[in-house]
């Protein structure tokens, strides 16, 4: 018997599927994190946010300045009442940026990720750092991990809270 056919769900108002691509960054409050390649610890943080960051073929400069100034004024930890209100740079936290292509991994069609959108890497690492200077530029201290090495991230997730950005304001 053959199986039920796929019914693939459109917002009424868009012709088709859309598709993002802009620089992405997924974003952890950590009250730890580190990163290391073949055990050799690259980037070490406490309190502070984890960016695993994601360069698009078509993402420029602007892109990454938006991303950088975005992840300075997340406010993503707790002022004096509890509430979700302060920067990682009101609290005094640090940052660790980890390039992370796999964040244009398209599935839509199949199951293997296809990975045409991200950036070559030669570009991908032009404006991965380009972010990495924005972000200390802004009076943040920023560990990174190694651009295109396997490395093995840890990391302690407070909250947990993980926010999705993307430099098109697409999510």
């Amino acid at each position: 018997m053959w199986p039920a056919p796929v019914v693939y769900l459109q917002h009424p108002k868009l012709r088709r599927l859309s598709w993002s691509n802009h620089m992405r960054a997924v974003v952890q409050r950590v009250s730890r994190s580190q990163v290391s390649v073949n055990g050799e610890i690259t980037g070490q943080i406490g309190p502070g946010l984890l960016v695993l960051l994601g360069v698009g073929r078509d993402d420029t400069e602007t892109d990454a300045i938006y991303l950088a100034e975005k992840i300075r004024g997340l406010r993503v930890f707790e002022d004096a009442q509890g509430k979700m209100n302060c920067s990682v740079q009101d609290v005094g936290g640090s940052v660790l940026a980890v390039s992370q292509f796999t964040l244009y991994g398209d599935v839509r069609r199949g199951k293997r990720p296809s990975f045409d959108a991200a950036a070559p890497p030669e570009k991908a690492r032009q404006l991965y750092e380009f972010c990495v200077e924005q972000i200390r530029a802004a009076g943040l201290p920023c560990e990174t991990g190694r651009f295109q090495e396997i490395m093995k991230v840890e990391l302690v997730n407070e909250g947990p809270v993980t926010i999705l950005l993307d430099s098109g304001k697409a999510f």
